[in-house]
């Protein structure tokens, strides 16, 4: 096991590190890697270089007061666990894990349909609100059984993901073998055997928890839970259209959020289509390369809503002055998927524990340096930013 505390780890990268040196190549490449040439995967993270902060110096108060609300459930911290699909790839425990510690830290956990675990063992491990992220896999009757179950586990919101008509082309899986890997079979397995022996406390635990698992919450009709490699297929013969959310909102009563909103018009739809929240997101780099990144992306969409739904944020928070930057332009909350995903990898549910420990105390020194009382309080004044970023 590998150590997660300070002074071995202080920041998030400093988890990513970890989770490298543990993961074989394959494993962490595709939690690590982007599309294509990851022009977006660079940027989401860089762009937080352009926002620089207005601190009030000179400023005393008691301690800073982190809590948010999102759709109706309070969190310690504005910040959320982010969908990981594969998640049980990185380490056994996997969503329940990473939802417990959430839990456990008073915030919130987005489960994907791509999990490795059942839907309902993840809700019943964390002690917090868990959101359900759904994609249309298997068509509409293998969908509505998901909402159902996701009803009477007691998810307490659905998260609609609109940015996977098909699955972008992340380059480094291909070249690692990850169809192999997810393969069965033991003999495609060979060519990149090198990567599993030199990682065996990682390739013991793979073996242990029983290899790749079929997706739980996909269930096919007729067939049972649909294998891990059909996911590509699934995807393309799933697109998710806004007239979609219309029989959706039939099977489920609770609050509905879209996810992979880049742009004004699209907020304006997820309005007019009854959406509760959205999140600016550009599913980390994953899907379409050389789009927008989010937090350059985030005061337009933010304009366009003006108050009517909330927004969140998702895409390269690795820091707390990251998640402060998000909240100035107008995020109520952000979504954390790597930055606490390398913990996971690093040392399962430790390793989320420190990821979100990492984030608050980043969250709290940042508030008391900008003289800032609460994350309620934090506006644009305390930020300066580009000229050029003005909604269209």
């Amino acid at each position: 096991m590998y150590s997660v505390n300070s002074p071995h780890v202080v920041n998030i990268h400093d988890l990513r590190r970890v989770a490298k040196r543990r993961l074989p190549r394959v494993v962490f490449d595709y939690l690590d890697g982007g599309a294509e040439g990851e022009v977006t995967l660079r940027e989401n993270c860089r762009v937080f270089d352009d926002v620089t902060f207005r601190p009030r110096h000179a400023v005393a108060f008691g301690n800073c007061d982190l809590r948010a609300t999102v759709l109706g459930n309070e969190l310690s911290l504005p910040a959320m666990l982010a969908p990981v699909g594969y998640s049980r790839l990185m380490h056994p425990g996997g969503e329940v894990a990473a939802a417990r510690a959430a839990g456990k830290a008073g915030t919130g956990y987005i489960l994907s349909t791509i999990s490795g675990h059942k839907l309902e063992d993840v809700k019943a491990g964390s002690t917090g609100p868990v959101f359900y992220q759904l994609y249309l896999m298997g068509g509409r009757a293998a969908a509505e059984a998901s909402i159902d179950r996701a009803r009477r586990a007691g998810f307490a919101a659905l998260v609609i993901t609109i940015d996977t008509p098909v699955s972008g082309i992340r380059e480094r899986d291909p070249r690692n073998g990850m169809v192999e890997l997810l393969n069965p079979g033991l003999f495609q397995k060979i060519p990149y055997a090198e990567q599993f022996l030199t990682h065996p406390g990682w390739l013991l635990s793979f073996l242990k928890d029983g290899g790749v698992p079929p997706l739980h919450n996909v269930v096919l009709p007729g067939k049972g839970p649909m294998p891990l490699t059909d996911i590509g297929r699934a995807l393309a013969a799933s697109t998710v259209t806004w007239k979609d959310l219309t029989w959706i909102r039939q099977h489920w009563n609770g609050s509905i959020v879209v996810k992979g909103v880049l742009t004004g018009d699209d907020g304006h739809k997820a309005v007019d289509e009854g959406a509760a929240a959205i999140v600016v997101s550009n599913h980390g780099g994953r899907q379409l390369d050389c789009v927008s990144a989010s937090l350059r992306a985030l005061p337009e969409v933010v304009a366009a809503v003006n108050g009517r739904i909330e927004v969140l944020m998702d895409g390269g928070v690795r820091r707390g002055t990251d998640i402060v930057k998000a909240l100035c332009l107008g995020a109520r909350a952000v979504l954390c998927g790597r930055a606490y995903a390398y913990g996971l990898a690093a040392a399962g549910e430790a390793g989320v524990t420190r990821a979100i420990e990492i984030l608050r105390e980043d969250v709290k020194r940042t508030l008391v340096l900008l003289g800032c009382p609460s994350v309620a309080a934090l506006d644009s004044s305390y930020v300066r930013i580009p000229k050029d970023w003005v909604a269209n």
